[in-house]
């Protein structure tokens, strides 16, 4: 039986989040719905979920000595790794001395922070069809990769990215040998730590991409149980995502196997919460591409298409209570960027953008912009996918960025 107690007081149920950008605070809004005290961590001062939370805290995650330091001091019930750039070595430590539980376990937090692990555990030794890769520690080697014609082949067009990055960030794609030294330095330059590795892709010939959204959480019986939300498609430009929708139509045997994939990979990594499964599909063909054991960027449009959020699932597992991925309505999202390099933004238009049909928006509230940084999202609600797209995709445009 969960209990939990109240904020503030000795009975306080206390979780820590380890990143507190837009998803983060979402995540903070769906725990503290739920009576939780929330601390969160970031990296700079006034991040979006730090705005939201009890308790605000500013370090270096990647940084072992200053998160050992933070965590033991607080002493966290749960902590919650909501980016990449953590040490989670320092939390594999954590939880096994006892101070504390990481969702979904420790051991997922360091796998999936580094493409080499996740991918190596899905194709290696789970057996799943992923894109042909391999990986890279210098400039040669990564040469080497790509032109070796050895099996697993690459060759070009191709990609590459940092081992360790998240939402496109170094990423580049290569359609001949003069492309490789300009992908190597942006890669190393845009890894979110220190590393000097890189993955190297084949390309396969997909249809279109999904996220999956993998739900591993308890039943009345205490047994942990595995729930999928209904697909979520999406378009990316450069790896980062600019507008999403759900359900996105899939065949039936499609499904069944992103479903059996998704599953097998959650079940390796074990825990409970909110897993984003991102997939390749072509007709009924179906590639493991990549894994995040947190709320996915692309599940924004569950705000609105969902009876409860990704963020709301995610509170719900890390808790230990039910869940229900029932989806309310087909809708959409779409991005709104900065467009500028500035601090304390304003934003116009919003009443025009609130007058499109079924619309809603998120206005992240990040103290600083940049032209590419995501500053919020248009959300809208429709009968049907295309409606939902082109009016989240109108009331995004009608949202403007302007210098404070």
């Amino acid at each position: 039986m969960t209990t939990i107690g109240t904020p503030g007081s000795k009975t306080a149920t206390k979780v820590m989040l380890l990143g507190a950008g837009e998803l983060g605070k979402e995540v903070v809004i769906a725990l503290q719905r739920l009576g939780v005290e929330v601390t969160a961590v970031d990296r700079y001062k006034n991040a979006p979920g730090q705005q939201v939370a009890h308790r605000a805290r500013v370090i270096d995650m990647s940084d072992a000595s200053a998160l050992r330091e933070l965590i033991t001091s607080e002493r966290p019930d749960i902590v919650v790794p909501e980016i990449e750039a953590i040490a989670t070595k320092t939390l594999v430590e954590l939880e096994h001395e006892g101070i504390t539980k990481v969702i979904p376990t420790a051991r997922a937090a360091e796998l999936t922070m580094n493409r080499e692990g996740i991918r190596r555990l899905a194709a290696e030794e789970l057996g799943l069809a992923t894109s042909p890769y391999r990986f890279a520690g210098s400039l040669a080697e990564l040469r080497a990769a790509i032109e070796d014609s050895n099996e697993p082949k690459i060759g070009y067009p191709c990609l590459v990215k940092p081992v360790m990055s998240s939402s496109g960030k170094g990423q580049s794609r290569l359609d001949g040998p003069a492309d490789i030294a300009k992908a190597w330095n942006h890669a190393i330059s845009g890894g979110r730590v220190d590393s000097s590795r890189v993955i190297v892709e084949g390309l396969v010939k997909f249809e279109y991409e999904i996220t999956l959204l993998t739900v591993r959480a308890r039943g009345s019986d205490g047994t942990v149980g595995t729930h999928f939300c209904e697909p979520i498609g999406h378009v990316q430009v450069s790896g980062d995502y600019v507008e999403s929708w759900q359900p996105h139509p899939m065949s039936t045997k499609a499904l069944e196997e992103s479903r059996r994939i998704a599953r097998k990979v959650t079940d390796a990594l074990g825990g409970t919460g909110i897993f984003g499964v991102e997939l390749f599909v072509a007709a009924d063909r179906v590639w493991f591409s990549e894994v995040s054991p947190r709320p996915h960027d692309t599940g924004l449009v569950t705000l609105t298409s969902q009876h409860q959020s990704e963020f709301d699932l995610h509170a719900r597992a890390i808790l230990g209570l039910p869940v229900d991925v029932t989806l309310r309505s087909p809708a959409a999202s779409a991005v709104i960027y900065g467009g500028m390099e500035a601090e304390g933004i304003v934003f116009t238009g919003i009443d025009k953008a609130l007058q499109v049909p079924g619309s809603d928006l998120r206005l992240f509230g990040k103290p600083a912009s940049y032209r590419r940084r995501r500053m919020g999202v248009a959300l809208a609600r429709a009968a049907d996918i295309g409606t939902a797209r082109q009016n989240a995709k109108l009331a995004a445009s009608r949202v403007k960025p302007r210098r404070g």
